[in-house]
This record gives structure tokens, sequence and C-alpha cells, in this order.
């Protein structure tokens, strides 16, 4: 590409003579100066800059950091080395895991069956009740009522995971003073939905009642705090998209079919993508206070596979943190394929 001086220099008729352009001259400046306006203004905002350090050093050692520890994924393990002082081992580690043939590999595709099926569960049953709650709580005239709902629904949220999984247990396990059983072992027997000898053995020690026992704890703590953010999307529609439609006649129930979720089908579409971002990340936490080696055949996930080979001492932390990653690329690669079918479908995505 050819560049002449005209590009970067005007005429002067006046004087006859070609002179700088006013515009390059601004940009130039501007290039020059480029830090000098940054600073300028950090300095003029350094409170909401000062706002960002706690989030930023999260993300520092929270994040980046342990980035360090996925080398041990590539290099033989020695407990007694470094890992950047390690052999390095190739995909040594994912060939075992993947196809190895033998128990481990077996644990590891069980895991990750498990995690595919309760994360699967979830995103049926825990992802529409959060907006049916906030049709709900939206139908509720009196103010001072649906605050005491809301607050009742979000409660949960703010319990630990600890005393979360206790009242669980104590649910279906710990009883009183004449049965082991809990009060909800109780109901179900007396209503003779569950044999006496299950509900005297515990519902936490039968594999089959695992993932419903989580997948219902979890709507339980998660369904109320996630409704906020659908509450928000519907109290920002127009007061007039109501009255059009009841002046079209529409009652109740045609406003939220032809109003109301329409109008935050795009809150819904983002929050999908991101609930699919994470379907495999089960947090081990949960899983690991309430499974026990009777229920690992549906209980145990990706995370709690990791954690039992990185921490409790197997000596093989290389597999847990080889585990770790697929399960951290299986989730990228479903972040970027829900991303473009929604892109597609409804014309809304992330970027």
């Amino acid at each position: 590409m050819k560049v002449r001086a005209a590009d970067f220099l005007v005429y002067d008729q006046e004087k006859g003579v070609y002179r700088e352009n006013p515009e390059q001259v601004v940009r130039d400046d501007v290039e020059k100066h480029y830090w000098l306006h940054v600073v300028r203004s950090i300095a003029k905002d350094w409170r909401l800059y000062l706002m960002l350090v706690p989030m930023l050093l999260v993300f520092l050692f929270w994040r980046y950091f342990p980035m360090y520890e996925l080398l041990s994924c590539f290099k033989v393990d020695h407990s007694e080395l470094e890992v950047s002082e390690q052999l390095f081992s190739g995909f040594s580690y994912f060939k075992t895991l993947l196809f190895g043939g033998d128990a481990l590999s077996v644990q590891f595709w069980r895991a990750l069956r498990n995690t595919f099926i309760i994360s699967f569960y979830g995103l049926c049953f825990g992802f529409p009740l959060p907006i049916v709650l906030a049709l709900f709580f939206n139908e509720v005239r009196s103010n001072g009522f649906r605050s005491v709902l809301q607050v009742l629904t979000y409660l949960p949220k703010f319990m630990s995971t600890v005393v979360m999984t206790s009242l669980v247990t104590m649910l279906v396990k710990q009883g009183g003073t004449t049965t082991n059983m809990g009060i909800l072992c109780q109901l179900l027997v007396r209503l003779k939905l569950i044999p006496y000898e299950v509900g005297e053995g515990g519902l936490l020690n039968q594999p089959s009642f695992f993932r419903s026992l989580y997948e219902i704890s979890g709507i339980w703590e998660g369904a109320g705090y996630g409704s906020i953010v659908f509450f928000a999307a519907i109290i920002g529609i127009s007061p007039t998209s109501y009255e059009a439609a009841q002046i079209d006649g529409a009652n109740k129930w045609a406003q939220m079919r032809y109003v109301v979720l329409p109008s935050i089908l795009s809150t819904i579409v983002i929050m999908l993508i991101t609930r699919i971002g994470g379907l495999l990340n089960i947090g081990y936490e949960k899983v690991l206070l309430l499974y026990k080696p009777e229920t690992y055949v549906t209980a145990d996930v990706m995370s709690t596979f990791a954690y039992r080979y990185s921490v409790e001492g197997s000596g093989q932390p290389g597999l847990g943190s080889a585990a770790e990653m697929m399960n951290n690329v299986i989730g990228m690669l479903l972040v970027l394929g829900s991303n473009v079918i929604a892109r597609k479908a409804t014309n809304t995505s992330l970027y």
C-alpha cells in the first residue's frame, strides 16, 4: 500500500505549502501522552480503583497462582521435588484415566457419568424454579408480605455447607428416642413410599436415594437466592406493556406468557449459558460431607475423585490434577457450544 503525503499533510492554499493535519496532530498527542492520561484517570477516580484491589487479590491467589500446580498433570510425581524440577511425562496421566482399563479408569468414568447426571438433574429441576419463584413474587401485591417471603427463601443460601448437610443428615438419618430414622424417613415410611428397612438404614446409605437428596437440598438452598436476578428483570418491565395487554383482554396467565417471559428471555438465556458452563463444576464440599463409600456408585463426582487423589494422600496427585483439568476443559467447551447455540436460536449471547 502506497503512503502519500496527503494522508498526513494538508495543503495551505494561502501560503502554498503543506502543513500537518490538525486531526493527525491530536492523534499523535494522544498516543504520545497515553500513559499520562491513564495515570490522571486513575488519580481522579482512585477510590473506585481501590475497591477493585480485594477482587484482584482474590483472583490472583485463588485463580492464577494455582495454575502453577497444573504442571503436575504433565510431570511424574516426586513428592520430594518441586513441580518445576519433576520430569515431564506428557499425557500419561490422561491416557491412564481415559484408556487405562483398570479400576482407576473405571472410577474416573463413573465419576464423570455421575457428574453429568447430577448436573443435568440440577439443570432440569433447579434452573426453572427460580424463574417460577420470581413470577410468584411479582404477583404478590403486599410489599411487606413479599419481603417476608423473599427473606425466608433467601436464608438457606447464607447457611454454611456444614450446617446444611447436617440438617439433611438429621432429617433422613438421626432420630428420636424410639427409632433411628429421621423425621423425613418416618414420614416416607408411614406413607409407604419406602420400605421400613430402607428408612431404618438411612437414606444417605442408599445409593439410589443420594441424587434425589442432593438435588432437593440444592433446590431448597439456592432457588430463592437464584430468583433475585429474574425478579430484578421482571420489575424492570414497563407498566405500559401490562396496560396494553390488559386492553387486549389478557388475563394474568396471558400477561406472564406474552409480556413477562418474552421481556426476560435475554436474562434467562444468559443465566442458562452460565449455568451450562458450570455444568461439571460440582463442589466437592457438599458431596464430601454427604457421601460414603457405600454410595460411591452414584455419589462420586469429578471434584471428589480429584480430591481423593490430590489431597487425601493417595500418592498420585498428578491423576487428580489431570481429572480436574479435563473437567475444566469440558466446561469451557460447554460454554462455547451453548453460547453459539443461543446466538443462533435467540440472537442473544454472552459475546
